[in-house]
């Protein structure tokens, strides 16, 4: 707190601020109601803050919890408050530290008379759109804020996976140098699916822009950054993401021992059964990259690895494959967002919460890590026609949704099937395809699947021709070995 006041005097601001050492003090020095906006480590620390607060609260007062914290959580302490009177936000939030100064993109979600005091002071320093419009607005009830944040996170890892495996294949597969790796990250930001908004006239995707910077970044001595930065991603292990932790029996033996993270947003599509498998894949090469040392003593179990080997296009063919890639990409990162809202969907019917999913996207226009703004206007279209009457809200159902992945798709399988055939590490490219193919097939080999169930098991099928087409157990069994 000392070193946020010294801060404070650099900026003139000292006046505007108090340090105060314990909660009976600092609620005592507010007028009422009292506002309280915290940002904290999920889980516990939330529970103390909340429990010192406690006592010293008012009918009317309001806290907005800005951390990336559990769903489950924040309506358990609406729940807690509600009998006092108090209101309670949950509020995910984007951008990184940088939005700190620039505007971050926010996500509330709880009471209408709390979102209705609270949205006033966010409207003022949310991002904003090229239009001007804030990158904030009424999420749903209870702890739908933190939850569209969650998925939102869940989306931001899928697309960055995609990102980074087009990366590496245009420099191992194609032999690219980082600075030209960055101008077609440029490119791809100002032209094409991946580009601009005929609603917002705002230009591109964030992370192509930051991917395009990062790709030519330079330090003190000339050399480009990213070229000494290990392959390695912790966050998921350390719980430094603030995106959920679950304890890794992989390191109970560990000198130190830690918990492990595995996103929230996995296990939710998992526990209401929606397909994400770009999301999840994701995860999956995060968590192995973050151990590292294993990785090395597999590589010599193995006697080396599957190298990823040269593509050696000729120019024609090099400039055909950038576009495939392009096009690759923004299957995977559309692929992402179908997935990831059809998760939030599910839990909505699930909750009641009452999301609106057009308020969603404008709050993920700018200020987050998902700014993708073709995709928002195809997104927003939906949704803006769904709060005029009934809508199916599977986003997969909807002809414009098909008609960009379908276009997509053959880009899509070019370049996974060259991938595999050159050793590319490809985990959310190829995700989105076999997700794309099974989704959209009803000759599923779980035929076969299903006759062994029912084997072993007597778990029932049904006949072809009288399905019932719901998620239900089948009518019949077939005695395939005496008992």
């Amino acid at each position: 707190m000392n070193k946020v006041l010294e801060n404070a005097r650099g900026d003139d601001l000292q006046n505007q601020l108090s340090k105060h050492t314990n909660y009976e003090d600092l609620c005592k020095s507010l007028d009422s109601p009292k506002i309280f906006v915290f940002s904290l480590p999920h889980g516990a620390v939330g529970d103390s803050v909340v429990d010192s607060l406690h006592p010293h609260l008012d009918k009317g007062d309001l806290i907005i919890d800005a951390s990336n914290e559990n769903w489950r959580n924040t309506q358990r302490r609406q729940g807690k408050l509600v009998s006092q009177g108090v209101y309670y936000i949950g509020m995910g939030v984007s951008g990184g530290y940088q939005a700190a100064r620039r505007g971050p993109s926010m996500c509330p979600g709880g009471e209408e008379r709390a979102l209705d005091l609270a949205l006033p002071l966010l409207n003022k320093v949310a991002a904003k759109d090229a239009k001007g419009n804030a990158c904030v607005g009424r999420c749903g009830m209870g702890g739908s804020g933190h939850y569209v944040k969650m998925v939102h996170n869940g989306i931001e890892h899928g697309m960055m996976s995609a990102q980074a495996e087009a990366w590496q294949i245009m420099s191992m597969g194609l032999g690219m140098s980082y600075d030209e790796i960055g101008d077609v990250f440029e490119g791809w930001n100002a032209e094409g699916e991946l580009s601009f908004s005929l609603n917002t006239y705002q230009k591109g995707t964030f992370l192509m822009e930051i991917g395009s910077q990062i790709c030519k970044q330079k330090d003190g001595k000339g050399q480009h950054v990213l070229s000494v930065v290990e392959d390695k991603v912790v966050q998921d292990i350390d719980g430094t993401e603030g995106t959920g932790v679950r304890l890794s029996l992989r390191l109970m033996n560990s000198p130190k021992f830690i918990n492990g993270s595995q996103i929230w947003s996995s296990e939710e599509a998992i526990r209401l059964h929606v397909p994400a498998p770009t999301l999840s894949d994701a995860h999956y090469v995060r968590i192995a990259s973050a151990f590292r040392k294993d990785r090395k003593k597999i590589k010599e179990a193995f006697s080396g690895d599957f190298l990823h080997s040269s593509w050696l296009p000729s120019t024609e063919e090099k400039k055909k494959i950038l576009e495939d890639l392009r096009r690759a990409t923004y299957c995977a990162f559309l692929a992402a967002f179908v997935q990831g809202i059809n998760v939030i969907d599910q839990a909505d019917q699930e909750n009641r919460w009452g999301i609106d999913f057009a308020a969603v996207i404008q709050i993920w226009r700018n200020g987050c890590i998902i700014k993708s703004d073709h995709i928002s206007d195809i997104l927003l279209a939906i949704f803006t026609h769904q709060q005029r009457g009934p809508l199916d809200r599977d986003l997969l159902h909807h002809h414009i949704i098909a008609s960009e992945l379908k276009k997509s798709f053959p880009s899509l399988r070019k370049i996974v099937a060259k991938g595999i055939a050159t050793n590319a590490i490809i985990p959310s490219l190829s995700a989105s395809l076999e997700w794309l193919k099974y989704s959209t097939n009803t000759t599923l080999p779980t035929q076969f699947y299903e006759a062994q169930l029912d084997f072993f098991g007597k778990h029932m099928f049904d006949l072809k021709g009288e399905e019932t087409g719901q998620p239900i157990s089948g009518k019949h069994h077939f005695e395939w070995r005496p008992a």
